[in-house]
């Protein structure tokens, strides 16, 4: 995801622990799944798992997680979150290569949200690449 604003910074993240049933929509705690990739305690082994955690990097406003995980040919100077905005489900629609055994690898998804209270998706196409051996993302078309 590639979405990025210049509005001011407003309310704090969503509250997530370590316990908390982890944003990216897998049956596991944020702990055990995204949180141990934004703690940088593991790395995501396929492109899939690395777009489920930038999305719960989203999720609870992680920026540093996002740009670490950001190739640094397409990485921009910061991320601006949208206070109106709230991440409210991800569905992985496709998925192409990625795994251990290649070096890209594509996500399609729709990434649900809610801006000042307004029901709205992102429906993207992210580009992935191994980078110094481990997955980054690269860019994005929008498919919608």
């Amino acid at each position: 995801m590639s979405r990025r604003t210049s509005r001011p910074r407003g309310p704090a993240a969503a509250r997530i622990t370590p316990a908390s049933p982890c944003p990216c929509g897998l049956p596991v705690a944020y702990g055990e799944c995204c949180g141990r990739f934004h703690s940088g305690s593991a790395a995501a082994p396929t492109c899939e798992a690395l777009m489920r955690s930038r999305y719960a990097a989203f999720v609870v406003r992680d920026a540093a997680y996002l740009l670490r995980t950001w190739h640094p040919g397409t990485r921009p100077p910061g991320v601006d979150f949208d206070p109106a905005m709230r991440w409210t489900g991800l569905d992985i629609l496709d998925t192409t290569e990625g795994s251990a055994f290649h070096s890209t690898g594509t996500v399609t998804f729709r990434a649900h949200y809610t801006d000042d209270g307004r029901p709205d998706s992102l429906h993207e196409k992210s580009r992935f690449v191994r980078h110094e051996g481990v997955w980054v993302y690269t860019t994005a078309v929008f498919v919608d």
